[in-house]
């Protein structure tokens, strides 16, 4: 099996940081298929496009934040059926997980079993939709209605949301979620964003980045692109301040190779997966203008 380049440890029992990948896409109603295939076409394109020969040695292209110093375990892939069981042991052993999928109706699994060890969670929601659909349950647009019994609404965002149904905004006004748009990063700035963000944060922070929060423009494989989205840089700078507070995990879904042009989506998932590793133990540049919770 194919490992994400980022892997740098041999064994499960020493990581700290466990990549997963969820290899299914049965929640979805998106008229793009083929979310199920990304977690192996990330891997594939980490090693092609991150890795290099040098003096017939192996050598990863790191992040701008430097190398990522945690140990860091590839899994593989698991079922939908599975989740349960292999969550709440990654989660029992105090590991994080970096979860590659599939459809994001998967993070709900994911969080049920994150809620059930730390209680509330404060979740980090990249994406281009809310996702909160409460009329039709159990899909990938229902997500946050699912996980209503596991979150803290109030002490959760959610970044890059510009495709909104009625029914979402309902239910956004009615629970309370802060919701920060690509009009509000770029009217507000950077450095007024993130402070908002992290003064809404609680305990327990999750991360849940749907790729199609991105606009198409630079990440055209997924499974329903929006356009006038985040640019990746824009991404990478919340993701990082963001993961700086202290995560308890991560997923990162919605890749569609078979609509991708180049690899180019799979490639970014790859980077974005690195710059949350390699910011877990640096410093953020300018951080000291930046409030930081602790």
């Amino acid at each position: 099996m194919e490992t994400l380049c980022w892997s740098n440890c041999k064994s499960y029992r020493e990581s700290e940081y466990v990549i997963v990948g969820l290899d299914d896409e049965s929640h979805s109603h998106a008229i793009r298929k083929g979310t199920s295939s990304a977690p192996d076409r990330i891997r594939k394109i980490s090693k092609e496009r991150d890795t290099y020969i040098e003096n017939n040695l192996e050598s990863l292209a790191y992040t701008n934040s430097g190398k990522p110093q945690s140990k860091i375990f590839d899994l593989g892939n698991i079922s939908r059926q599975n989740i349960p069981f292999v969550y709440e042991r990654i989660f029992s052993a105090g590991k994080i997980p970096i979860t590659i999928g599939g459809d994001h109706s998967l993070t709900t699994e994911i969080i049920k079993e994150l809620g059930k060890k730390r209680g509330p969670i404060s979740l980090v929601y990249f994406d281009a939709h809310p996702d909160f659909l409460s009329s039709t349950r159990n899909f990938y647009g229902s997500v946050i209605y699912d996980s209503l019994p596991y979150i803290n609404p109030k002490s959760s965002v959610m970044i890059g949301i510009r495709s909104p149904e009625l029914e979402e905004i309902v239910n956004i006004k009615k629970y309370g979620i802060s919701v920060f748009s690509p009009e509000d990063i770029q009217f507000y700035g950077f450095k007024q964003i993130i402070n908002d963000i992290l003064s809404k944060l609680g305990r327990n922070i999750y991360i849940s980045f749907d790729m199609d929060c991105i606009d198409p423009s630079f990440a055209p494989g997924v499974s329903v692109p929006v356009p006038m989205g985040l640019n990746p840089i824009t991404a990478s700078i919340l993701l990082k301040n963001i993961t700086q507070c202290g995560i308890v995990g991560m997923d990162i879904m919605e890749v569609c190779p078979a609509f991708d042009i180049q690899d180019n989506t799979s490639h970014l998932a790859s980077r974005m997966i690195s710059e949350l590793l390699s910011a877990v133990n640096n410093k953020v540049k300018n951080s000291d203008s930046i409030k930081i919770k602790n």
